[in-house]
């Protein structure tokens, strides 16, 4: 058993409720108890942690990423999606069980020492003789210790069949159906503490057909557990919106609800170009978005409408995408630039730093129907947590703790998930993070179009 005392605790619950010199308690992968000021006595035994000086949160909940990208940074960093998308395809198509493994490792780790517990991954290149690619980022997730929501991706719409990715790296739609049904009877786990559930995940409108996308509703709603979710990428640039309404007469989210693709098992990736009838349609079927403020930047794609689809009442959590597309990678960051972009769009009232928290975490875990376990600091949750120092020289002095998070420069001190330790003292303790950061540096190297 585990007993934080005399931090600033962020519960992030209904109330958001805040005990500026709190206790949680946790014990096995379980939060047992929350409140203001020291633990109950009852708890005297328990390994105690001073909090003093710090900011407990729950562990962010990272919602959209392409953990492969992180050995494929810097490139084509100053073209748009599509233009980036077609730089990138052939290097993708080199990739192997290895290389992923290289790449969701440091990835990974890197998202655990930025205050991330729980990551997705949307994984869609499968070349031939690559090997198993999802059993080795799975594998990556477990040995850093976050809990991970892989989803088993597609592409079968290549460049001769009119869509954007070159036919090397698309798949046939039987196969991926078989792929798919194989990745969830073999990893899925529906259980409460479960660290790995498998989605249902075809890339995006310009590189599947639309027979695959109705194909994996049906495949994803019919498997008879519960947590299958369904997620891909969404009007996430003009080029996508005017790709749908040439090629289909619709709108991207148009398109999308034709094929059965909204409702409360589906989040959607970008999201940025939603007419108000779309916001709208969101907010009516519980569809939810994964916002991704630091890549949409990066590609010049645009600013979603964090704003408004919040006020129609969509859940939406935040995503640090594809390391290539962001190649800091840090999920405290989404945060920050969530803020930033928000208020640049509509203004200073935009969003607050405790919604960008509320993103990061309890809007993250509703992205992934998970609520009722992660997100919030709440006695019978799962013991998610990081612990912020906000004492040092870049916090200390700063009036609100939660505004040191979001507005500034905090320093990870802790990090558990499931009760267990995955950073201290700012260090990972699950890897070596010298080890890491080799591993990935030799794959971006065999990876390099010159070698």
């Amino acid at each position: 058993m585990i007993v934080i005392d005399n931090a600033h605790v962020a519960t992030v619950d209904a109330a958001g409720t805040e005990f500026p010199a709190g206790h949680v308690v946790i014990d096995g992968a379980r939060i047992v108890a929350v409140g203001p000021g020291r633990a109950p006595q009852a708890y005297a035994g328990a390994t105690r942690i001073d909090g003093t000086g710090r900011l407990l949160t729950p562990g962010f909940v990272n919602t959209h990423h392409h953990l492969y990208q992180w050995v494929t940074r810097g490139y084509a960093t100053d073209t748009t999606l599509f233009g980036w998308l077609t730089t990138l395809y052939p290097i993708w198509a080199r990739i192997d069980a290895g290389t992923v493994y290289d790449s969701a490792a440091a990835n990974l780790g890197w998202l655990a020492l930025t205050g991330c517990t729980t990551s997705t991954d949307h994984h869609y290149v499968f070349p031939r003789h690559g090997g198993d690619l999802l059993e080795a980022e799975i594998r990556a997730a477990s040995d850093i210790g976050l809990r991970f929501h892989p989803s088993r991706g597609s592409m079968n719409l290549g460049r001769s069949a009119g869509g954007l990715p070159p036919d090397s790296v698309v798949e046939d739609h039987d196969e991926i159906l078989a792929a798919t049904a194989e990745a969830i009877a073999r990893w899925h786990d529906d259980s409460f503490e479960s660290m790995l559930r498998i989605a249902v995940a075809p890339c995006s409108p310009f590189s599947v057909t639309a027979e695959l996308m109705r194909d994996s509703a049906e495949l994803a709603r019919s498997s008879g557990l519960q947590g299958v979710r369904m997620h891909t990428h969404l009007a996430e640039t003009l080029d996508e919106d005017s790709f749908c309404r040439e090629t289909f007469g619709r709108t991207p989210a148009q398109y999308a609800e034709d094929l059965g693709w909204l409702g409360d098992d589906v989040w959607l990736a970008h999201c940025v170009h939603l007419s108000d009838e779309a916001v709208r349609r969101f907010g009516e079927t519980g569809t939810a978005v994964a916002h991704c403020p630091t890549s949409n930047g990066r590609l010049g794609s645009g600013a979603a409408r964090l704003r408004d689809l919040l006020a129609a009442g969509v859940s939406v959590g935040l995503g640090v995408d594809g390391a290539a597309s962001n190649e800091s990678g840090g999920m405290v960051d989404e945060l920050h630039q969530a803020l930033l972009v928000a208020r640049t769009r509509d203004g200073s009232g935009a969003l607050t730093a405790r919604q960008a928290l509320s993103a990061a975490t309890i809007g993250g875990a509703r992205c992934l129907g998970r609520q009722d376990e992660l997100g919030s600091l709440e006695s019978g949750k799962l013991a998610d947590l990081a612990l912020w120092r906000i004492d040092g020289l870049a916090g200390s002095g700063i009036a609100d703790p939660v505004t040191t998070l979001v507005f500034g420069n905090p320093t990870l001190d802790r990090l558990w998930v499931n009760g267990l330790p995955v950073v201290e003292g700012g260090c990972l303790v699950t890897a070596e993070e010298a080890a890491l950061a080799a591993g990935a540096a030799r794959a971006a190297a065999a990876l390099r179009p010159d070698v």
